[in-house]
């Protein structure tokens, strides 16, 4: 059976060849209800996951399944509109792919985003949220199993996993595109059922802000190569039980569609720069 390694290389050479572009710098995965980011921007090139071998096709709501390449700034920008999570049935590995083959294709900087329920102090539906750092309560790595040393070490450090100078530089473009950004620490749970009442008061305790369904895989094993990372969350509601009312997935999509004007503001301003 062909490794990993080989498997990402063969992926990342024919996303340059339908790009049309050797190497990208930058790349954006974009969450539940994001998706339609690209459509904003002009020169943006096409490619459905389902020409790039190995790329895994999402089925959730709100997750398109293309890939997409723009010049912003002094970037080549890679962005991917959806991705697929461990409560599709999906193993670490194929989670990680899409990411793993943008940092073989050159990215050395890594952007993850998603939408997320909010139990942090002043985190509200809407806002705009800088993750510090992620509790794995999912007790998933994507770093399980045999080490390929040409993708990074056995045992990769987590300090500062969410890289402080890329987080510098999102607080300088919310403050120039005039949005707020809040900060908080993300906790990964399973799903896909939200989270109870009880988890919820559980995660409070443990120091969480946000709680979620994707996003720490991909952040490890981008680290795991020696890339840099940012993450952004959307919070689309108030946790279970915070609010007195019942979460419905629809909800969190029409948030993220009502958000979308302050998240292409953010984005405009930061990803020429990174």
């Amino acid at each position: 059976m062909t490794g990993l390694y080989e498997r990402l290389t063969e992926a990342a050479g024919a996303l340059a060849r339908l790009t049309g572009f050797e190497r990208h710098d930058v790349v954006v995965v974009l969450g539940s209800g994001l998706g339609g980011y690209p459509a904003s921007l002009e020169d943006a090139a096409a490619v459905p996951y389902t020409d790039l071998p190995g790329f895994p096709i999402p089925q959730a709501a709100g997750h398109a399944g293309t890939a997409y390449s723009v010049r912003m700034g002094g970037n080549r920008v890679l962005l991917l509109s959806g991705r697929v999570h461990d409560y599709e049935g999906y193993p670490a590995d194929v989670i990680t792919f899409p990411v793993r083959t943008a940092i073989l294709a050159g990215c050395r900087t890594v952007v993850l985003t998603n939408a997320a329920g909010g139990c942090g102090e002043g985190i509200e539906p809407g806002d705009l949220v800088l993750i510090t750092d992620h509790i794995n309560l999912a007790g998933v790595s994507p770093l399980r199993g045999d080490n390929d040393e040409r993708l990074g070490p056995r045992f990769p450090d987590m300090t500062d996993l969410y890289t402080p100078a890329l987080r510098d530089k999102a607080r300088a473009a919310a403050a120039e595109a005039g949005v707020t950004l809040g900060e908080g620490v993300y906790m990964w749970w399973h799903g896909p059922m939200f989270e109870t009442p009880a988890e919820i008061r559980m995660a409070m305790i443990l120091g969480a802000s946000l709680v979620g369904m994707s996003t720490v895989p991909e952040a490890v094993a981008a680290r795991h190569m020696g890339a840099d990372v940012l993450a952004v969350s959307l919070c689309t509601n108030r946790a279970a039980g915070l609010s007195g009312r019942r979460i419905t997935s629809e909800e969190v999509i029409e948030a993220a569609a009502q958000a979308a004007g302050r998240f292409r503001a953010f984005f405009d301003a930061l990803l020429p720069g990174l």
